[in-house]
């Protein structure tokens, strides 16, 4: 079982910058790939991004490639998106996952997930 509990969301303005963090209790954090989805009102959820279990392999949705990073830190059993030039677009809730494999895209192939952080961008 892990548990995972993100923060850092907010309201920001267009072009500004959040960083979101997703910190995992349990088992053991580093067998784990890890994912960042959104979901926007009336959207179906969708992966932003995605990490190795050992942070060597990352990938990204084209939206977001070249704005937003993700990045983990097994000791502190930490996984981060970093997110720059902030769209209006980009407002939903963000989600973190946890799975067996790296660059899994469905919901329903990850065994865990946090509870959502709101994440507002205004124009």
């Amino acid at each position: 079982q892990v548990q995972l509990v993100e923060s850092g969301g907010g309201l920001v303005q267009a072009g500004g910058s959040l960083r979101l963090s997703c910190a995992a209790s349990g088992s053991t954090f580093s067998n784990y790939a890890m994912a960042w989805f959104r979901q926007a009102p009336g959207k179906e959820r969708e992966v932003v991004a995605s990490i190795s279990w050992s942070g060597g392999s990352t990938h990204y949705a084209d939206s977001v490639k070249g704005r937003f990073t993700i990045s983990r830190d097994n000791a502190k059993n930490t996984v981060y998106l970093q997110m720059h030039s902030l769209k209006p677009e980009d407002t939903a809730v963000y989600y973190c996952a946890a799975g067996p494999l790296f660059l899994m895209i469905l919901p329903s192939e990850y065994d865990y997930w946090g509870q959502g952080t709101q994440v507002t961008v205004s124009s």
